[in-house]
Order: C-alpha cells, then structure tokens, then sequence
C-alpha cells in the first residue's frame, strides 16, 4: 500500500502496539501531525513544553516497562526536549523519540528551525538515525523500538526531514529485526556462573547490591528469592528502590550518600558482593578505593561496558540479570553454603542501633512525616515520583515501597522539574488501575515543569503533587550549610507564588496545610475527588537528609542524625 511518510510513521507506531504518544508539534513535523489527526490507534497527550513531553513518555515506561514514545519539532522543539532524553539515557529507559527536521535540500544552510538533531542527541541516546530515504522509514521505526527494548534499555532517536513526511512510497513494514551488529548478550558464560557460585558457597559475608537493572530485566521475584533461598542479605540502590520490599527480612535499606546505616556498613563489611544490574556509581560507592574493600565481587550485567567501569570484579557475568539469577537459583541444590544467620543478625544490630529515624515535633511539621503518613495511608495503592532534592531522597528513605514501578524518579541525571510530568505519565498509563499517584516536589523543583498541571487537567490525570515547601532550594542550602561555612548563596526562595491559587488557576484543587491534621483532611479530599491536586505543606526550613556521607568519604564514614531516638 503507498502511502506518506508521515502515515508511515503512524502506522508504524500502530504496528508496534503504541496506545499514547506524548508530543508538542511544529513546522517540521506537521505533516505527522496531520496524519495524527485523522488516526485512531492511539491517545496523543498534548504537554506544554518538549521536555515534559519526554519526561511524561519517561514516566509511562517506567511504570508499564513498555517503549515510551515522544514526537517533537526541530529546533527549539528538539533542544527543549534533549533533557528528557538525556534523563532517560543516565537511567536506562526506553524510549523512542520521533523529531522533524527541516527539508534534506536545507539541511546545512542554517535554515529556519535548524538544528543537528542527530549530532546533539548522539552521546546522550543509545542509538540515533537520521532518515535520507522515505523507503528507510518502516525498517528504521521498527528497529528503532528493538534497539530501545532489549539488551539494556535506552531512547534511541528518529529525525525526519520535512520532505520524507510528504513523500509517498509503498509502506512494507518488516517482520524481522536485521542487525548483524547489535546482538546482546543473553545467556550467560557457564564457567563464570560456576565460579559465583562456588565464591557465594564460601562466603561468610556474602551480600546481594541490587541495582536498577534488576527493575529493568523485571527480576524482582527472582532476586527475592534467591536471597530467601540461601539467606543473604540485600540492600538497594536508589533506582531499585521496591525490589526487595522494604517488608522483607532479608532487606537492609538503600546504600549510599543519603543510605542507611545498616547498608553502608553491610557494603562496608561484606566479604562477598554481588552485584546485580547496578554500576558503582559515586553516589552509591562513596570514596571508591575504600568501597567494599574487603570483599570480592560478583558483578552481573547485561552491558559488558559497565563491568570493570568503576569496580574490577573478580567474577564477571555479561547477562540477561532475570536469566542469569534463574540459574544461580536452579544451581543452589549443588553446593553447600554456609550459614550466614550471624551475618543477618549483625546487621539486624545495626539497624537496632542506628534506624533511619527524625526528630519529630507537635509545633511545625518535618518534611519527612507526610512522606511517611501517604505511606501508612496508602501504602501499595500508590505509585510515587519525585523532583530532584531533599524530599527526592527523604521518600527514598522514609516511603515503605513494596514493589518495583512503584518507585519513579530521576537517578543518574537528577533532573529538577522531572516529577510533575513523570507522575502525568505514569497516571496515563494506571488510568484503569486502582492507583493513586503522588508526586512528592519541593517549592524549588515544581515550578520547573509546572505548566503541566494544565495536561494534568485537560487530560483528566489526577496528579497529587505534595509541595514540601521550606522556602530553600533545600539540598543545595544543606551543602551550604555543611560545607560552606553556611554561605547560603541564591538558594533562598521566600519569593514564591500563593501555589494554591495557582493549581486552582489551572482547573486543579488546592490546599495549604500547616498542622497534621489539614494534612490528612486535605489528602482524604485530594483522593476523593480524582482530579489534579496540590497539597502544599510548609515544614521545617532547616532540615537535614541524613545519614550523609560526605564527598570523599567512605561509606563507613556517615554523618548520622543526633539527638532523642
């Protein structure tokens, strides 16, 4: 059948089984947009801004594990996005993102909206293409959603002349992926995997590091039972947070600079460390040499480029993490391992000592207690984004998650003005599942992307948004404070805007609470109604996020919080 370019690509998003697509149009892709109009495949959500658009397509696949999908225009349209695709690059998720470009007799004469998508997006995709040839475009889409999805996930990019859109061909879409080059590794070298096996055996210390590819390679079930089976312990990064549950015995907290006791020292005192899908990144390790100083390591990952990146590993496994913990599980009745019961209970000591803990107070709320009250009140019934900041890592610490895609925030890039439009995407895609999605923000980070609160309505996506508000751009005011001789430099934001008024300008509810009990009156309403919320509460300016390792410090070496228990 012949048909344009631009249907070309509707079509082909259809035959890849797409149901939302995020987007803002322009000149360039116009012609796309055309064809979106007259199509009835998929939803289209209109954002506000190209950044939103990524980060809301970011925010969909993270909690479907589906291929999000985001069209833009050239230029501006594309630059605006280029954090959002940066963002889901740092973190691994897939995306494919469609941009138009101008003309191909154009390209080169600087013309109007030009710009070199495809140099710009390069370091920061996993794969891009730039279409020469409208008979290209079916073979390149349907590579474009494999390369995005398999081995370990990332946004490839699409740029699309103008001049494709409009040319018409016959439409063949392929039914096989032909790429010699590209072949992930799947299964695992036996021979490494024997080698693991017989090092956790003798292992006395033995201790699972989970990192955020086990979400990626849905391997959670695996993974918890692996450790139930021999009785090891495990800890979490942030981007895995809910894998383990944070009900399981076997769990002792995330590790880290913001990590908790019981973690750092169980990384700090392993003799064993197995790596699942994480990368030793430096908010994880602390001062590298003294990480894990006295274990070897076990380090499984379905990208061979992240194996000896950071950590040199002394059994190395190039894998599928959820087929490669199958058989560490199927291999467990050939050995004999050790009993690691003092082992968990060290570390069920250090716990005891040291718990994540506040000081809470009856005049003036901490940050911490609402984080912990949607918790006690909603617990598995919700599905949580952050902004980047204190309360990205206080709901780390303090929310009890209790599965995997539960958990949505910014890792690697740490992007400020993620969580509104990711929480925007993560509702579209629970819209017929009993879920209620917060979005914990503080007063610096909302108003970053908050032109989303307009989607939010238009699209019916009922987004509570809960304004920890301290009047701070509080992470960087901490650092201030610990490091700088409370130098507080351009981090005071007591010029604000009346935020309920705001959300209410843009259709939403808005509440201001100042006592628990508006709190709980305001979220029980919020629920109630469905429909896009603020809740802004004003807590404590000076609040720490604690334990804190300090840069260049060990994890061993956490400033911890003090006072009453």
């Amino acid at each position: 059948m012949k048909m344009t370019g631009a249907k070309m690509v509707v079509e082909s998003l259809h035959q890849e089984g797409v149901e939302v697509v995020f987007g803002y149009p322009g000149g360039a892709i116009m012609n796309v947009y055309d064809e979106i109009y007259k199509q009835n495949y998929f939803q289209h959500i209109l954002n506000r801004h190209e950044q939103a658009s990524i980060i809301a397509a970011e925010g969909y696949a993270r909690v479907t594990g589906k291929v999000g999908v985001a069209i833009v225009t050239s230029g501006p349209g594309f630059t605006n996005a280029v954090t959002g695709i940066a963002d889901a690059y740092m973190d691994s998720i897939p995306l494919v993102v469609i941009s138009g470009q101008v003309p191909t007799a154009i390209i080169g004469t600087d013309g109007f909206q030009e710009i070199d998508a495809v140099g710009i997006s390069r370091p920061c995709t996993k794969h891009n293409y730039l279409v020469n040839k409208i008979e290209d475009l079916p073979r390149i889409i349907k590579e474009a959603f494999h390369i995005a999805s398999t081995g370990r996930p990332g946004p490839v990019h699409i740029d699309i002349p103008k001049d494709i859109t409009a040319e018409v061909a016959d439409f063949i879409y392929p039914e096989e992926i032909n790429l010699p080059t590209y072949k992930p590794t799947i299964n695992f070298n036996k021979r490494q995997l024997k080698k693991a096996m017989e090092a956790i055996s003798t292992a006395k210390k033995p201790l699972l590091y989970v990192g955020g590819g086990a979400i990626l390679s849905n391997c959670a079930y695996e993974i918890r039972e692996l450790a139930k089976k021999l009785n090891i312990p495990a800890v979490e990064t942030l981007m895995a947070r809910g894998v383990m549950g944070d009900e399981n015995p076997l769990f002792f907290g995330m590790l880290g600079m913001h990590g908790e006791y019981s973690a750092n020292m169980a990384a700090h005192e392993t003799d064993l460390l197995i790596s699942l899908g994480a990368r030793f990144d430096d908010r994880v390790t602390g001062r590298l040499d003294e990480f894990a100083s006295k274990a070897k390591v076990i380090h499984v990952d379905i990208d061979p480029t992240s194996i000896a990146k950071l950590v040199v590993p002394d059994y190395p496994i190039v894998g599928d993490l959820k087929v490669t913990v199958k058989a560490m599980i199927e291999a467990v009745e050939e050995y004999e391992f050790n009993d690691y019961s003092n082992w968990v209970e060290l570390l069920r000591d250090y716990r005891e000592k040291e718990p994540l803990r506040y000081i809470d107070s009856n005049e003036v709320i901490k940050p911490q207690w609402p984080i912990q009250r949607v918790g006690k009140l909603l617990g598995d019934r919700a599905i949580i984004s952050t902004d980047v900041g204190q309360h990205q890592m206080w709901t780390a610490q303090f929310f009890p998650f209790s599965y995997p895609r539960q958990w949505v925030t910014s890792g690697g890039l740490g992007t400020m003005g993620f969580g509104l439009p990711a929480a925007l995407g993560a509702a579209r895609a629970m819209k017929e599942h009993d879920k209620v999605v917060i979005n914990f923000t503080g007063d610096g980070s909302i108003l970053m992307n908050i032109q989303e609160l307009m989607t939010c309505v238009e699209y019916d996506l009922p987004v509570i948004n809960i304004v920890l508000n301290n009047n701070y751009l509080g992470m960087v005011r901490q650092w201030q404070t610990m490091f700088y001789e409370n130098r507080l430099s351009q981090t005071d934001l007591t010029a604000q805007p009346n935020f309920k008024m705001l959300v209410e300008a843009f259709g939403g509810i808005g509440y201001t609470v100042t006592t628990k009990d508006e709190f709980d009156k305001a979220l029980k309403d919020a629920i109630e109604k469905k429909k896009p919320a603020m809740i802004e509460v004003i807590v404590a300016r000076h609040e720490e996020v604690l334990p804190m390792v300090p840069n260049g410090h060990a994890l061993n070496e956490m400033t911890l919080i003090k006072g009453e228990r």
